[in-house]
């Protein structure tokens, strides 16, 4: 109920833009720009977690992004959920490859149901859905399979280092019953809207290859290369950080059967060695 308000409150009362604040606009040129304007780049953590597929992102998660993101999921700013959706469409299109592989099945990694009820929505799903419109809208036949379940209560992940958070959500998540025929002939696109160390990627990705979907290493691919290098205000390559654990699978052609999207990852995650 609460999110429905939120959402019915937004399109009656005065509006500022999302991302900066700016009155009379929801999202102003310059902070769709900063979430929509560079095409989706692969991603890595550092330290890179085993078992963690192919991530891409739409855009690092700073000023305006960071902003727009925890409005949507923190303070209720749902009308933004389209526009976010947008950029995880772009991110999945990018990391699911070709057509004619299969619809894209997009996975949403999901809250808590405490944290749902407390902001009054699943922010991810709504994200997804959207992601889903806009990729069928633009001719790609996608659909959300909202197959995982929190089967454990965890700690809140804040404050929590990478080895932590990788500990607190081990185990935590299960494809519900029958979800495994939902994800059958189709391209698997585990979505979240944001990735900080993959820990919960990491756990979503367990979660559906134990019931036979995917594969068991975390892929590459062959020309793995961020399109918006060099482009201003875009984090540029660095040192790499990808050291992929043992039993990883890299695969210079094609795309590995599980992969992520999310809507935006942290900066430092973009800077990895393209050579």
């Amino acid at each position: 109920m609460r999110g429905w308000w939120r959402e019915f409150s937004g399109l009656v009362l005065p509006t500022a833009c999302g991302g900066c604040g700016r009155p009379r606009t929801a999202l102003c040129e310059g902070c769709r720009a900063a979430l929509l304007g560079v095409p989706a780049c692969r991603v890595r953590p550092a330290p890179e977690p085993a078992g963690l597929p192919a991530v891409y992102a739409a855009a690092p998660y700073e000023d305006a992004v960071r902003a727009l993101l925890l409005g949507h999921k923190e303070r209720g700013a749902l009308g933004t959920a389209g526009v976010l959706g947008q950029a995880l469409a772009g991110a999945a299109r990018a990391v699911a490859g070709p057509h004619g592989q299969g619809p894209l099945l997009l996975v949403p990694v999901p809250s808590s149901r405490r944290a749902v009820r407390a902001r009054g929505h699943d922010a991810t799903r709504r994200i997804a859905l959207a992601a889903a419109g806009e990729l069928r809208r633009t001719g790609t036949d996608a659909r959300v399979a909202a197959v995982l379940r929190q089967r454990r209560a965890v700690a809140d992940q804040a404050g929590l280092s990478a080895p932590q958070r990788l500990a607190n959500l081990s185990g935590a998540l299960v494809v519900a019953g029958g979800g495994a025929r939902l994800l059958e002939g189709g391209r698997v696109v585990l979505v979240d809207d944001l990735m900080t160390t993959g820990a919960s990627l990491v756990e979503a990705a367990r979660a559906v290859r134990a019931v036979g979907v995917g594969d068991p290493g975390s892929g590459s691919y062959a020309g793995d290369r961020c399109p918006g290098q060099g482009i201003p205000g875009f984090p540029r390559a660095g040192a790499s950080h990808h050291r992929p654990g043992a039993g990883a699978a890299v695969r210079n052609t094609g795309v590995p059967h599980l992969v992520a999207a999310v809507v935006a990852a942290t900066p430092e995650s973009f800077a990895i060695n393209r050579n």
